[in-house]
């Protein structure tokens, strides 16, 4: 115990350090594909894309067939996407946090088989897959 007193700021900085790199791990929510699963649903034509990035952000580029329903207008467009309910939706967006959000609110809004693009757009792009404008 004297050990941890004398000590103090060298164990608040491995506490803090610690949960630093925890952080990121706890703050992944909902369900993950990685690109290579993705392009493998894209292929056998099973999957509905919902981009949920702005607009501006859609037109500099996206992934083909996707859907662009911007994260603030999910909810109130979730109705267009009522017939994939039970099938398989992935969302992007350009990281993976926003579409993080919106695989929770689909599945709030009780779709069964929604995904979240791990590492968004960046990784697809940086896996050199294929982008339209």
């Amino acid at each position: 115990m004297k050990f941890f007193i004398d000590n103090i700021w060298f164990v608040a900085l491995l506490l803090i350090s610690g949960g630093a790199l925890l952080f990121p791990t706890l703050q992944r929510r909902g369900n993950k594909v990685s690109a290579l699963q993705a392009t493998q649903l894209i292929n056998q034509g099973k999957v509905l894309l919902v981009d949920v990035r702005e607009p501006g952000e859609f037109a500099e580029g996206h992934v083909l067939d996707a859907k662009n329903i911007p994260l603030k207008d999910l909810e109130s467009r979730v109705a267009e996407l009522e017939k994939w309910k039970s099938k398989f939706v992935i969302a992007i967006c350009q990281s993976g946090v926003r579409s993080a959000t919106a695989t929770a609110k689909l599945q709030k809004a009780g779709f069964t088989e929604v995904y979240s693009l791990d590492g968004g757009l960046e990784t697809w792009r940086a896996q050199g897959l294929p982008v339209v404008k």
